[in-house]
């Protein structure tokens, strides 16, 4: 169970690594944001607990019979949520992050969805990702409205 979990948590350090890979930087700053942005140190904490559940969640799943439909819908939330960040940050491609990121809030919606077939816990792990993410997706989308020429 322990390299289990390490699996899926090498998989979300993955993802992690994008962001420390391609940071925010000047380009982000520049930007219009809404006031509602969440302040920055907001970022490391809150992904930092949610790769933990998303990772413990897919654990969960992964013990369980029937798991086939809820771990691939997890590989393909967690390669998305994995590109969003150097498409966004690393390209400046503000509308196809949007895209990514809508793709993103649908996969993991599916993903809870499967969990939920096998183990109710580990859907409900899934939940704080999602409501965050709603909140990461609706980010993406003032950004991109209010700054139709910062998209390279």
């Amino acid at each position: 169970m322990i390299t289990t979990f390490l699996g899926f948590l090498g998989a979300c350090l993955a993802a992690a690594a994008t962001g420390m890979i391609f940071q925010p930087g000047a380009w982000y700053e520049r930007l219009k944001r809404p006031v509602w942005t969440p302040p920055k140190w907001a970022f490391p904490v809150v992904w930092t607990s949610l790769y933990l559940l998303i990772a413990l969640a897919a654990t969960r799943v992964a013990g369980m019979p029937g798991n086939g439909t809820a771990l691939a819908l997890w590989a393909l939330q967690i390669a998305l949520n994995t590109l969003w960040t150097p498409v966004f940050f690393g390209g400046h491609h503000i509308r196809a992050g949007l895209i990514i990121i809508a793709v993103l809030w649908v996969s993991v919606a599916l993903t809870i969805l499967a969990f939920w077939n096998v183990d109710g816990i580990a859907a409900a792990m899934l939940v704080p990702y999602l409501l965050w993410l709603s909140v990461a997706t609706a980010l993406n989308y003032r950004i991109w409205r209010d700054n139709p020429s910062s998209d390279e």
